[in-house]
This record gives C-alpha cells, structure tokens and sequence, in this order.
C-alpha cells in the first residue's frame, strides 16, 4: 500500500499584479498550480513575478482560458512587467506554475486534456 505524503511547498512562489510593472493589488500562490483563467484573478493579471530555488522550475503561459492555445515555456525565476501581447501578439488567459521540469510533451497533454499532473492544485 502506497502511503500518501502531503508536504507544504513554499517554491515556486508565483506574484501576481493586477497593474503593470508589478503596481497594484497584488496576490500570492505558491507550490505546483493551475491559474485556468487569469481574469478571474485580480479582475485581471497584468505582470507578475515566478521565483523558485530549483533551476528546473517552470512557468508555462497560454493564450487561452484552461491551459489552450498557443503557449510559451519560461524556465528559473522571471519578471514580467505586461503580459499584454506577451505570446505572439496574445494576451496570457492562463498560467501554470510548478517547480518540476515540466517537458513539451507533458504541456502539450495538458492543453489537450486540460488536466493538470496529480499533486497541482487548481485556481
């Protein structure tokens, strides 16, 4: 029988502004997560900042709602000023934030299932 451990994850630590150039009210997630719709957040994110300890951690932005459409693959810790326009001309609707090295082909599964890996949580 397999035991199930549940651990507080303080990495990656993903903020998150309703302003650009990281103004404006401001929220905190941290650990292994889904965002299915940014304008849920905040009325709407429009910077943000991703730091972790793990050079495999990953941001992944899509510009569609539910991790679809076109996305682009950010690795270590970033600072985005404007997600405007951010994705070939497209706007980022939804994040993924996790500290595993998520590949393309995992990425690709979510956007096509739309189900994030067992152990994220979903916002």
């Amino acid at each position: 029988m397999k035991k199930e451990v549940h651990v507080s994850q303080t990495y990656p630590r993903l903020t998150v502004y309703d302003e650009e150039n990281f103004r404006g009210r401001s929220r905190i997630y941290t650990g292994n997560l889904g965002i299915r719709n940014t304008d849920n957040i905040l009325d709407g994110i429009e910077s943000l900042r991703f730091f972790s300890t793990s050079s495999n951690a990953t941001l992944v932005l899509f510009t569609r709602t539910r991790f679809r459409g076109n996305f682009r693959v950010l690795r270590g810790n970033r600072s985005i000023r404007d997600l405007d326009d951010f994705i070939s001309g497209n706007d980022v609707e939804s994040i993924i934030s996790t500290n595993q090295r998520l590949t393309l082909e995992q990425i690709r599964n979510i956007r096509r299932t739309g189900n994030l890996p067992s152990g994220y949580r979903l916002i």
